[in-house]
C-alpha cells in the first residue's frame, strides 16, 4: 500500500497549533490528495497564517490546480508568505513582479525579492538573481557575480544553474574558456533533468563523435522542453548531415506543435516554480 493511501487526510485546520502538530506523512497526504480536495485544505491552512501553505496555495492558483487559474490571488498569497520570511514566497513574489503575474511588472521589485530569497539560501532565488546579473536587466551586468550565484545554486543541486554555469565556462564569460568544465556542467544539468543541459551535453557529445549517446540525450529533451526551445533546437538539428539527427529534429517539431495545440493550465509547473 502506498504512503499516500495509508495516511488519511487530516481534518481541515482550524488553528495554527493544529498545523504545527502535523506529521510529514500527513502533509504528504494533503499534497497527494485530489486537487479539488487538496486546495480546500491548503486554503484553510493559508488562512491560518501558515507561510508554507500560503506559498503552495499561490503556486496552485498560478497553475490552475484544483481551481480556476487566478494570478491575482496567487500573487497575494505569495506576498503574504514572503512577508513572513518564507523563501519560496519571496522567490515567487519576485517571479510575479518580473512576469506580471497578478501584478504590474516591476523589475526592481522582482530583484529585491530575488535578493531576499538568495540571502535566505534558496537555490531558485540564487538562480533568478543570477539571471538578472547575466542579462543586465534592471541591474548592471556582472558576469562574475552571475557565475558566482549560479555556482552556489548548482552546488545545492539546482540543475538549471549547472547548465547556466556550463555556458559561462564554454564561452569564457568572466573565467578562462574551459570546454571540459563546460561539458561537466552540462552533464550534471542533463542528469538533473534540465532540458537545456540535455541539449548542450548532447551537442558536445556529438562534437566528440559520441553519436549514439548524443541521440539518447536529445530524445529526452522533448519530455520537458518548452515549445520555443523545441522549435529552435529542431531548426539547428535540421541542418545536420546525419539523418538520425534530422529525424530527432522532426520529433521535436512535432512535440512543439502538440504542446501548442494543448496548452496546460498556467505556465507549466517547471517554468513557473523557478
Amino acid at each position: 500500500m502506498s504512503s499516500s493511501s495509508s495516511t488519511s487526510l487530516p481534518p481541515l485546520p482550524t488553528d495554527p497549533q493544529a498545523l504545527r502538530k502535523l506529521s510529514a506523512a500527513q502533509w504528504k497526504a494533503v499534497l497527494e490528495a485530489p486537487p479539488q480536495v487538496a486546495i480546500q485544505w491548503m486554503t484553510a491552512a493559508a488562512r491560518q497564517g501558515h507561510a508554507g501553505s500560503q506559498s503552495v496555495l499561490g503556486q496552485w492558483l498560478l497553475e490552475g490546480r484544483g481551481a480556476a487559474r487566478n494570478p491575482g490571488d496567487a500573487f497575494a498569497w505569495f506576498l503574504k508568505a514572503a512577508q513572513q520570511g518564507d523563501d519560496t514566497g519571496m522567490n515567487m513574489t519576485g517571479r510575479c513582479y518580473e512576469n506580471g503575474w497578478g501584478v504590474e511588472p516591476d523589475l526592481q521589485a522582482a530583484i529585491r525579492w530575488y535578493r531576499h530569497a538568495a540571502i535566505k539560501g534558496l537555490d531558485a532565488g540564487l538562480y533568478n538573481l543570477a539571471n538578472q546579473y547575466a542579462s543586465g536587466q534592471g541591474i548592471p551586468r556582472d558576469d562574475a557575480q552571475a557565475l558566482a550565484l549560479y555556482t552556489q545554486a548548482a552546488q545545492m543541486g539546482h540543475a538549471k544553474s549547472m547548465t547556466k554555469s556550463g555556458r559561462f565556462h564554454e564561452d569564457g564569460l568572466s573565467v578562462p574558456r574551459d570546454l571540459e568544465k563546460a561539458m561537466d556542467c552540462y552533464r550534471r544539468g542533463a542528469e538533473g533533468g534540465d532540458f537545456r543541459g540535455q541539449y548542450n551535453y548532447a551537442r558536445m557529445l556529438a562534437e566528440r563523435g559520441a553519436v549514439e549517446a548524443s541521440l539518447d540525450w536529445l530524445r529526452r529533451v522533448p519530455l520537458t522542453a518548452t515549445p520555443d526551445f523545441l522549435e529552435e533546437a529542431s531548426r539547428l538539428l535540421s541542418d545536420s548531415p546525419d539523418a538520425r539527427f534530422r529525424a530527432v529534429a522532426q520529433e521535436m517539431l512535432a512535440r512543439a506543435a502538440q504542446l501548442r495545440a494543448a496548452p496546460t493550465a498556467g505556465d507549466g509547473s517547471q517554468s513557473v516554480a523557478q
